[in-house]
């Protein structure tokens, strides 16, 4: 079976790169839309940015908004860009359930829909293309398990996972891969709280919790966005220590922003899982063309791209249609450095 799979892989992946050989739609410009859902964070930036060099790439045209993270905006943005003729809608949503609605107003237009990052709940997508969250958030919970040894000798201990928003697929696939390894250490307590995403709130349900709980062994957080909240809180309260320092709270998060690997280098942070974010849209965008060049997009099997980190990428049929998991990267002070993290990425 895994040959198989394999195999399929090899065979998927050259039928992209052939297809994106070839002159695409030449009698008219393609006209992407692309919503995001926030520019304020540096992950969304990169995902636009990977989708946007690709386009160009292509010769195609690239419109982005920006919801602020605002569902009711990014609906009203989608209906603007629908109402202008684009020829595709590649979007993240900033909820889930809600933006369906507008993937549903897409499909009725016959206007191919691609989410990146995350999936709605309804609507049929021409494909998702997202992390392994799940990967992910299982990653960070083996990561703190074999922290937390360190310290005890066994897995013991009390820790604070930061959710993300719980309307998204993201959240729910990062904490359920987390807790789904903690379950099986009934002597780890997790304590879950939701932040939306926000770095204030990340650092104000910290603060509370160590209030109540100064024995706190570690804090798992869904994203680095949060953490960038928190590392300053723990500065703030005099519980920040260091890697290797007595009382180190264990830091563990998801993404690999530029600042996280920061605080990896200066021994702050223990470790962040990478996501592949610019390939993201790249990804997303070569789909996209082979679908304009008449290819099906596959249902199953494996994406290889040789020394790509997301490599092997692994297909799956939901109930929106295809969804395309890129596997994320566990980060440390081993290999802070490589230069194929996004967060290492040379600004130009």
């Amino acid at each position: 079976m895994r040959r198989r799979l394999f195999l399929i892989g090899v065979l998927i992946l050259t039928t992209i790169l052939m297809v994106s050989s070839l002159g695409v739609c030449a009698k008219k410009t393609i006209r992407i839309g692309y919503a995001a859902p926030s520019l304020m964070d540096e992950g969304q930036v990169a995902i636009r940015e990977g989708a946007y060099v690709t386009a160009k790439k292509f010769g195609w045209a690239f419109t982005t908004t920006d919801a602020e993270r605002d569902a009711s905006k990014q609906i009203n943005q989608i209906e603007s860009l629908l109402a202008r003729g684009i020829d595709a809608l590649v979007f993240v949503p900033v909820d889930s359930a809600a933006l369906t609605v507008s993937v549903k107003k897409a499909n009725k237009l016959g206007i191919p829909v691609i989410t990146i990052d995350r999936k709605t709940t309804g609507g049929k997508l021409l494909l998702t293309v997202q992390s392994d969250n799940y990967l992910a958030g299982k990653q960070a919970g083996e990561y703190m398990v074999k922290l937390l040894k360190r310290k005890y000798g066994e897995p013991k201990g009390l820790v604070l996972e930061l959710q993300g928003a719980l309307g998204t697929n993201v959240a729910q696939l990062r904490g359920k891969g987390f807790n789904d390894v903690m379950a099986k250490y009934p002597d780890i307590k997790v304590i879950s709280k939701p932040t939306n995403w926000y770095p204030d709130q990340g650092a104000a349900i910290t603060e509370d919790i160590l209030t109540a709980h100064p024995e706190l062994d570690g804090i798992y957080w869904h994203s680095d966005c949060i953490g960038a909240g928190v590392v300053p809180a723990l500065e703030r309260l005099g519980k920040l220590k260091l890697i290797g320092e007595p009382d180190h709270i264990f830091l563990v998060g998801i993404d690999g922003t530029r600042v996280m690997l920061g605080y990896i280098r200066e021994k702050k942070v223990d470790a962040t899982m990478s996501q592949p974010l610019l390939d993201h849209g790249k990804v997303a965008l070569e789909f996209l063309r082979a679908y304009f060049q008449g290819e099906e997009i596959p249902t199953s099997g494996l994406v290889i791209e040789p020394g790509a980190l997301w490599s092997p990428a692994h297909i799956q049929m939901v109930n929106t249609g295809p969804l395309i998991n890129l596997a994320t990267t566990p980060v440390d002070l081993t290999n802070v450095d490589d230069s194929r993290l996004w967060g290492n990425m040379k600004k130009e």
